[in-house]
């Protein structure tokens, strides 16, 4: 069944025929086993970090491919100075397995009802495990669990960053209230009877007489007498205390799964239904909208049950504030959608305080998934996006003749150069460099070509006004002296400039790295295609990437990982393997505490025999 809001039901009948196709219930169930290994933290790779080295004011973290000191620097709540000032050389680069120190936080002044700040970090060390973590900072290893839910035997390694709640928050003392008797002492008064004390204290004649003797001679004014009362007392109880075999084992207890019978789904997304004629961008979010609605379709045949509910942000927080008090979030499994960065921080406050997974599609360029354990960014990074580039393109070309170059007047890109250097740096490969001019550049050119060798030509800028400057120079040489095997290796944007530069791109075996790719021949684009028209009686337009197919491959992603492995499908997401039709996904986990970043990127191959073939780095 999907769900239509008023808005949005206009939208559908202006702009799509047959999307209102009911959705078929079924669901499949798998199950699931962890092995359990070692509870030790082991990795060779990273720093060991001796005894005399540590600080109760300082931690160590370890940079991992594409981190930034302005990344590091938000994970942990410090300022980009802070972590200058205790590493001088980071103002230059910081490099992969290098470390970091970091100053810790004082938690004693933060506000407590900012439960973020409320956390102490600790880099792990040999030998060290849960429960001696547990002992030394005086917190139950549960709440050590709750505070780092990435954390697991794979994560929990030397060097692995953790944090530590500065005060226990799932373990605290419980509170039983128990009803007790007990004796008190009561002076008769004047003229008080046997019947009137006992119904005043609500006891039998019997039981007063039993601990009252003297009552037998009778009541006189002024006597002394024990009196029963039951009165309620708190007692408070700790919890239970855990052994130490108990703590670590939570590292490998495996986390059951939570299954979803009904995958509820809240799409936001600013349709500006306001808008007598829809903008360029608002009919691309149209377009993402139509695209996930195929892929809920798609999906019907494999069991797959979605309520989807749609909302129309539009600009700023103004609707979006009241679209947060709708039970239709509340209720839902995963929100995907979101587009300024304004709007995304609510939403994502909104997520995690109500533990449903957020999928932020577009921007690449939000900080919340360093915090907050429920956030999926669709969009890598430029520096993850960079990093991972780098490391492809030394796989690929480490033992040819690299030629970088540089072509005066037009946008470079200044951040992948300087990744691809260390990259090459580290890897000890070498490369030259060259800037074009026009009168010189084919004679320069050649001189640096190898016969022995393929000669890869990166040049610095991925405009389309530096490649027109040098291609046809480029591909001249390449088609006259074929013995120097010319290759070419550039940028995601390249695959828009097919119309003007196709059939150089083949001429000169061109490789680029991007983080989408639709191959228009292949028969999943074509299927889509046909699928598309059919439904919507129109074309995608034309811009890189779709917006169309991105919202079928989320869709499909997102879905079929709830359909199989439940709402928390984070656990197991080594398991799912969907081949996007232009994206792909591989979700890694920011750090133990933090949300998941796609660093999928595909390497692109122009073949000369005009083959093109797309693969995944891994």
């Amino acid at each position: 069944m999907l769900v239509f809001y008023t808005d949005i039901h206009y939208l559908c009948r202006k702009y799509s025929n047959q999307q209102m196709n009911k959705i078929s219930i079924y669901v499949l169930t798998l199950c699931l086993s962890l092995s359990a290994v070692s509870l030790y933290a082991q990795n060779n790779r990273a720093r060991i970090i001796t005894t005399n080295e540590l600080n109760d004011n300082i931690f160590y973290h370890t940079i991992e491919r594409g981190q930034t000191v302005y990344s590091i620097a938000t994970m942990y709540g410090v300022t980009v100075d802070d972590i200058y000032r205790l590493n001088p050389e980071s103002r230059e680069s910081i490099k992969a397995g290098a470390t970091l120190k970091i100053p810790q936080k004082d938690v004693s002044s933060a506000s407590m009802e900012k439960t973020e700040d409320n956390y102490l970090y600790h880099t792990i060390q040999p030998k060290e495990t849960l429960y001696s973590l547990s002992i030394r900072y005086s917190v139950p290893g549960p709440d050590i669990i709750a505070a780092n839910p990435g954390l697991s035997v794979a994560t929990f390694t030397i060097g692995k960053t953790i944090r530590i709640p500065a005060a226990p928050i799932e373990s605290l003392p419980t509170k039983e209230v128990k009803t007790v008797t007990k004796e008190i002492e009561y002076t008769v008064a004047k003229k008080e009877t046997m019947y009137r004390i006992c119904r005043k204290f609500n006891i039998s004649s019997a039981e007063l007489i039993k601990r009252n003797p003297a009552l037998k001679n009778g009541v006189k004014a002024g006597m002394v007498i024990k009196i029963p009362v039951q009165t309620k007392d708190v007692v408070a109880e700790t919890a239970p205390v855990m052994h130490e075999r108990d703590v670590n084992a939570l590292l490998t207890t495996p986390k059951a799964i939570k299954r979803v019978d009904m995958i509820k789904v809240a799409l936001l997304l600013p349709f500006m239904t306001n808008e007598a004629t829809p903008s360029a961008t608002t009919q691309r979010f149209i377009e993402y909208y139509e695209g996930m609605l195929l892929a809920v379709d798609s999906l019907r045949n494999s069991g797959c049950s979605i309520e989807l509910s749609v909302f129309d942000t539009g600009n700023g927080t103004k609707k979006l504030k009241e679209i947060l008090k709708d039970d239709a979030l509340k209720e839902a499994n995963l929100i995907i959608g979101a587009v300024q960065n304004e709007q995304i921080g609510p939403v994502a406050e909104f997520a995690e305080k109500n533990n449903i997974k957020y999928v932020i599609p577009f921007t690449s360029k939000n900080d919340d998934v360093l915090s907050n354990a429920n956030i999926f960014q669709v969009n890598t990074p430029h520096s993850y996006l960079y990093a991972k580039a780098s490391q492809a393109g030394c796989d690929l070309f480490a033992n040819d003749n690299i030629i970088l170059l540089k072509v005066p007047g037009t946008e470079e890109k200044p951040d992948f150069i300087k990744a691809l250097k260390a990259e090459m740096k580290q890897r000890g490969i070498a490369w030259r460099e060259l800037t074009y001019v026009p009168e010189t550049f084919p004679v320069e050119m050649e001189a640096m070509l190898s016969q022995d060798k393929r000669s890869v030509i990166i040049p610095t800028s991925g405009a389309l006004e530096a490649l027109n400057k040098f291609k046809s120079s480029l591909r001249m040489l390449a088609d006259t002296k074929p013995e120097y095997n010319i290759t070419l290796f550039g940028y995601p944007e390249w695959q828009t400039y097919t119309r003007e530069c196709l059939d150089d791109f083949f001429a000169l075996n061109t490789y680029i790295y991007s983080n989408f790719y639709a191959d228009n021949l292949s028969p999943e684009v074509s299927d889509f295609y046909s699928k598309y028209k059919t439904w919507y009686s129109k074309t995608l337009i034309n811009i890189f990437p779709k917006y169309g197919i991105l919202g079928f491959d989320t869709g499909m992603f997102f879905f079929d990982a709830i359909r199989k492995y439940g709402s928390n499908f984070e656990n197991n997401l080594d398991k799912i393997h969907y081949k996007g039709i232009q994206t792909g996904f591989d979700f890694g986990r920011v750090n133990n505490w933090g949300g998941f970043i796609n660093t999928n990127i595909f390497i692109v191959h122009y073949q000369n025999d005009y083959n093109v073939t797309r693969s995944e780095v891994r």
